[in-house]
């Protein structure tokens, strides 16, 4: 061979070494897979999808959906994964995963050598490989099954297998593949699939786990094929039931017991979040056993909702929350415990502890139960009882225990629509956020809407002797410092009326669901239209607030104040005190007992109890002549407009003034119009008046504001 020609040659395999390693260089960067992170980085960065909910003891609860990409639930380690499950998963996707470095080059030669002679082949995707897909889903992009894909999966295997151990790899392999539906590793699979944790699942379970993977959405024939191959039996007829099972998701049942779906709502906010409450299980369970087992009695034709609140009256601590408990509920995802409803005559007891303190009225006090208008801004207002009777001259403690209307009406115009509604809000109703004059006397009768939470606390108040503090539902919170809104003297006194079944025995008989064997105090209501009925009741360690109704707002059918919430309050109060009876409370300072005779009424005569300084031995109506004179037209607050149609002196305003008035005299806006017993007129002009009843002596007897528009 001449030099030349040599040269050629030599300079040809040059050439060729050059190609060959440009082609090895693009090559390897075509099939540069991303970098894998390290095992800590994932597992730190796992997030669950669900939320978690525990009782006070570290129970679970109730567990809420918070991120709705994939359903995921906690990291779950390698040593709570079922070795059955381990085996096959191993056994049917990767048999040498414990030897090889993440590419299984056995596995690849023999599928080579089945693709050239058309023999069936099991695949060649290591574990390690699935894995580093997971990780980086564009190793697998759909519809990209190529060779410069292959190879990029497959050294991002090989980058895997040198920096994880093998345990590693098949920890975050179970943890992160997808599984039917939107499940996301073997915590959310074992739990929708088979019901069970993942150290649960048995050979079958295993079987069907494992044959799963190639096709997570593979019916129930395809999937028992797949299974009885991989569990190697004899007679799959339990597997292929099995399977059946699984693809109709009669086993997808939730690990939660779903003791408190509402409050899960409410307190669980990210995923990830576990939060320990205050909730007693064994209560919380109880207050959902009575209110089913009521509405059920009831029937959903009648109502369909209902929700119960427990307190512990020391702390303030919520034992039990129940938004609902579904059963026929047409708005069973609505919480009925933190819903504002109208709260009907539930907001009696706080007028009328109002009225005693300041000593306006006693329990012993008469209230005439008779039929009255009350002129108001929007017109009329004339209350009537719920049985549309009236019953005369009455005690507070009769009219209070009986829940009369019209002397509740009676007891505000003593006392002040406002001042009543700035009580309310003291007490923790913060959805009356309109002043007085909105309201009107209506909201003696219950007008203004509550939640079945603020009910539960302001009643609490009464049990810790007018002391108010925030209810918390958190454990481990500390109680904040409470307020006295209510004296003692006052809280007691209300509350030995609630607990009086002799005085409520008219409205109620004698043996109502109120009536417990122990000492208790409640007070029922039911909202205008029948569409809310509440119960909220304490004894001397709990309160127990319960509504029942129905949360799209239609009315009941035949259910009342004792018939619909008290069963359920009875239930769980007799549950509470199993064992251990509640006790009265201990008379405070400033309350004195009398014996007292009230005549021209049909209550007879028996021990009651005063503030200090304010008791008496018999109670009577006043006659009309002793009675303090009053201005009862214009009424306070009232807004008139004039009509520009007619003559300004044809619009004149009459002054109405009951009781004996002889010597008394009206002022207006500080300037004389004339005697009270005159039938004086006011010339309204626009703007806002202060009309004063004075007597003889120039002291001031009533007075009221209205405004001219």
């Amino acid at each position: 061979m001449d030099l030349s020609r040599k040269r050629r040659w030599l300079d040809a395999l040059a050439w060729a070494a050059l190609a060959a390693l440009v082609l090895v260089t693009a090559a390897h960067l075509a099939t540069r897979p991303p970098a894998m992170p390290a095992f800590d980085k994932v597992r730190a960065d796992w997030k669950p999808s669900e939320a978690w909910l525990y009782d006070r003891d570290g129970q679970l609860l109730d567990s809420e959906r918070v991120n709705f990409e994939r359903r995921r639930l906690a990291w779950v380690p390698l040593k709570d994964i079922s070795p059955a499950v381990r085996t096959a998963v191993v056994q049917s996707e990767d048999r040498r995963f414990w030897s090889h470095g993440g590419v299984d080059w056995l596995a690849i030669a023999s599928a080579a050598r089945a693709r050239w002679t058309g023999d069936r082949s099991r695949g060649a995707s290591t574990l390690a490989m699935q894995l580093a897909a997971f990780l980086d889903p564009g190793l697998a992009q759909p519809g990209k099954r190529d060779w410069r894909t292959k190879l990029r999966q497959m050294r991002a295997g090989q980058a895997l297998a040198e920096g994880w151990s093998h345990e590693q790899m098949l920890e975050a392999y179970f943890n992160l593949l997808p599984l039917r539906g939107e499940a996301q590793g073997i915590g959310a699979g074992a739990q929708s699939l088979f019901g069970k944790k993942p150290a649960e699942l048995n050979r079958t379970d295993a079987a069907l786990f494992a044959g799963l993977l190639p096709n997570p959405a593979a019916g129930a024939e395809a999937l028992g094929r797949r299974a009885c191959r991989i569990a190697q039996v004899k007679d799959c007829s339990a597997i292929r039931a099995a399977a059946a099972t699984l693809v109709s998701g009669e086993q997808a049942a939730r690990f939660d017991p779903a003791l408190a779906p509402h409050l899960a709502v409410r307190l669980l906010d990210k995923a990830g979040k576990r939060v320990k409450t205050t909730i007693d299980r064994r209560i919380q369970t109880a207050a959902i056993v009575a209110l089913r087992r009521q509405l059920a009695g009831l029937g959903s034709d009648r109502v369909r909702d209902g929700a119960v609140v427990v307190l512990d009256n020391a702390t303030g601590e919520v034992l039990a929350y129940v938004g609902g408990v579904g059963l026929k509920s047409t708005a069973s995802q609505v919480d009925g415990a933190n819903a504002p409803r109208q709260a009907g005559s539930t907001l009696k007891p706080h007028l009328y502890a109002q009225v005693i303190e300041h000593g306006w009225l006693t329990a012993a006090s008469i209230l005439d139960d008779s039929p009255v208008q009350l002129d108001t801004a929007s017109g009329l207002y004339v209350p009537k009882n719920y049985d549309h009777r009236f019953k005369g001259p009455v005690s507070v403690r009769h009219a209070l225990a009986s829940s009369l209307n019209v002397p509740a009406v009676r007891a505000l115009v003593i006392d002040d629509v406002q001042q009543f509604r700035d009580r309310l809000w003291a007490l923790g109703y913060h959805g009356l956020v309109e002043d007085g004059e909105y309201y009107g006397f209506s909201l003696a009768l219950g007008s203004a809407e509550v939640s079945l939470v603020e009910q539960a606390n302001a009643f609490r108040t009464f049990a810790n002797h007018g002391r108010y503090s925030s209810v918390h539902f958190m454990h481990g919170d500390k109680p904040e410092d409470t307020r006295q809104i209510v004296t003692p003297a006052a809280a007691f006194i209300v509350g030995d009326i609630l607990a009086d079944a002799s005085a409520r025995t008219d409205a109620f008989g004698a043996d109502s669901a109120l009536r417990l064997p122990f000492w208790a105090a409640a007070k029922t209501g039911t909202s205008k239209g029948m569409r809310d009925n509440w119960c909220i009741g304490w004894s001397d360690r709990f309160t127990v607030a319960v509504w029942v109704g129905n949360l799209e707002g239609d009315s009941m059918r035949a259910v009342s104040g004792t018939s619909g919430a008290a069963p359920v309050w009875r239930d769980v109060m007799l549950a509470l005190h199993a064992g251990h009876p509640g006790k009265p409370p201990t008379m405070p300072e400033g309350v004195e007992a009398r014996q007292i005779s009230l005549p021209g009424t049909r209550e007879p005569p028996r021990r009651e109890y005063f503030m200090a300084g304010t008791a008496q031995n018999e109670m009577a109506a006043a006659p009309q002549a002793a009675r303090r004179p009053r201005i009862t037209s214009p009424v306070s607050g009232s807004v008139y407009a004039l009509d520009p149609d007619i003559p300004i002196d044809r619009q004149r305003l009459a002054v109405i003034v009951s009781g004996s008035v002889t010597g008394y005299r009206l002022i207006l806006d500080k300037k004389a119009l004339g005697d009270a017993d005159a039938g004086q007129q006011i010339l309204p002009r626009p703007g806002v008046h202060m009309l004063t009843l004075v007597d003889p002596g120039g002291r001031m007897i009533d007075r009221v504001r209205f405004t001219v528009r």
